[in-house]
């Protein structure tokens, strides 16, 4: 086993070399800011609006829910991510009003294990929910519909109790190793690509509920409800069990040519009686319930609130910079290294990680991704800088400035270490781990911290050029989202070692973003 994890090693580090170092040269790795209007006029091209091209309450709400007409009316996105709650409000031309946001801790009680106390998150939600309505001061009344995205795979159980059966697994989990490797070996996933067209993944929710059965058959008995991370949240929002279809199609839990469930799916891999536990199924626009009267109390938001489908987390990114047509590739580089693009069609022949549905419905979202991006930048800085980062908060300072003067005080073409940021999981082996490789006594923090941004980007190259080889037309440029695009010279080693132009839009918040579109405007149907 250690040989093969050494295989994949070699594997990376070749790859990390089969590139020049990264220089800020020439237009071919231009770095553009993009002002991104609100996007009803993109997404009326796509059918994502009425046909009034004006941005409307979501889908058709009961008597109760239907809210008096007003002169102002906003929309509220909620985002739960790997590291942080938000909660966001947009007016109708989709100007963010104020943002509130907690850190959301995670649970690691052995290596590979990443678990989220669901009653704690649920906490978080409604904190944030309650600090943005007094922020802002909108009469929330006025907030006029809301919807949430989070991250995708994982997975969020509800007992037959009325409790959460166990805590929520993240998708930067990786107990569940072996299950996808198992079906690989005797044939499974070939059979399970046939319905769902994706690669089986060890943080998807059907892996770990197969390492439940196995290893937690108590737990597995008493599932009620399965849910991602957003449609757990809008369960606790609303009272109402639903999944949503951009979440479900990347968790190969759905038949991608039928778009719906499928039981001969789940029994390929053993679980087939789970299927009686997924939610009905609604589209990103459609009202899947309203705020409840004890949410209302807890969080100041009104009863009767409509809340929406939302969407995958990389879905909500990718529409809020644009992404309406096949000419871009979105990156974003939060704790998975997410690289996507839109086209009409699937990627049937295996060459990618995952299809999926795009929240709009003429596409299919082509993803290629794993846990390597700017999470490792967030442990480096918690783990070997404490001190820095504690002197900086002393000065007011954050310690990004910090990080980012010492990474551009390396000239591009010096010898750093080569990172592999594989510190919650890998792209090429899953037993693999993270290191520094070619550390010297030369070496100061500043070259560790650039070789951090660089390892880090090239992972999202390796993930490009897998891309880049299923394209029918041209790339026009990337579009970048993540907490990234804060630092310029992190934003240009992206353009450089990705060989494109790079192209950073004005949206702070692009999760909470797609929310708001979601809760904005209704679909019209696939």
């Amino acid at each position: 086993m250690h040989c093969t994890a050494c295989t994949g090693f070699v594997k990376m580090f070749s790859s990390l070399f089969s590139f020049t170092r990264p220089r800020s040269v020439g237009p071919v790795v231009s770095v553009r800011h993009r002002k991104v209007k609100f996007l009803w006029i993109f997404l009326e091209k796509s059918g994502f609006v009425d046909y009034t091209g004006r941005p409307h309450a979501i889908g058709t709400a009961s008597a109760s829910t239907v809210q008096k007409e007003t002169s102002v009316r906003y929309y509220l996105g909620l985002d739960n991510g790997g590291t942080n709650t938000k909660a966001a409000l947009f007016d109708m031309n989709g100007t963010l009003l104020d943002v509130a946001s907690r850190t959301t801790g995670a649970i690691n009680p052995a290596p590979g294990v990443v678990e989220r106390d669901m009653d704690d998150m649920w906490r978080d939600n409604c904190a944030v929910l309650k600090d943005l309505v007094a922020k802002t001061g909108v009469n929330p009344a006025d907030i006029a519909g809301i919807a949430c995205c989070g991250h995708g795979k994982g997975l969020y159980l509800w007992g037959k109790n009325g409790r959460p059966v166990r805590n929520g697994i993240l998708s930067s989990d990786n107990r569940a190793w072996e299950y996808p490797r198992k079906w690989a070996a005797d044939g499974t996933e070939k059979k399970v690509f046939e319905h769902s067209a994706q690669h089986i993944m060890a943080c998807q929710p059907v892996a770990l509920l197969a390492w439940m059965k196995d290893n937690e058959p108590e737990q597995y008995n008493q599932i009620k409800w399965i849910f991602s991370c957003k449609d757990y949240v809008r369960f606790r929002l609303t009272g109402t069990p639903n999944s949503e279809t951009t979440d479900c199609s990347g968790s190969n839990l759905m038949n991608l040519h039928t778009k719906k469930h499928d039981k001969a799916l789940l029994e390929l891999m053993g679980i087939g009686e789970m299927y009686d536990c997924l939610p009905p199924l609604k589209l990103a626009g459609d009202v899947c319930g309203a705020v409840s009267a004890d949410v209302a109390k807890e969080t100041g938001l009104a009863e009767g609130t409509p809340v929406a489908g939302g969407m995958f987390d990389i879905d909500a990114c990718a529409i809020a910079v644009g992404v309406t047509d096949e000419r871009r590739i979105c990156m974003i580089a939060g704790t998975w290294s997410i690289n996507e693009y839109i086209r009409p069609k699937p990627v049937l022949d295996g060459s990618v990680l995952l299809n999926s549905l795009y929240c709009l419905p003429e596409f299919y979202l082509i993803e290629e991704s794993s846990p390597t991006s700017a999470a490792n930048n967030e442990w480096f800085i918690q783990t070997l800088l404490p001190e820095a980062k504690a002197e900086a908060e002393r000065q007011g300072k954050s310690i990004f400035d910090i990080t980012n003067q010492w990474v551009g005080s390396v000239a591009p073409d010096e010898f750093c270490p080569v990172f592999l940021p594989f510190t919650l999981a890998s792209n090429v082996h899953p037993l693999a781990k993270a290191s520094f490789v070619g550390i010297s006594s030369y070496h100061t923090r500043a070259h560790l911290m650039r070789s951090v941004y660089e390892g880090i980007a090239f992972c999202h190259r390796y993930h490009l050029d897998k891309l880049m080889a299923t394209r029918e037309t041209p790339v026009d440029c990337v579009r970048l989202a993540g907490g990234v695009v804060r630092s310029p010279v992190w934003v240009q080693m992206f353009a450089d070692i990705m060989n494109l132009p790079v192209e950073v839009v004005d949206v702070s918040e692009t999760g909470t973003l797609g929310c708001a579109i979601a809760a904005a405007v209704r679909w019209r149907g696939v």
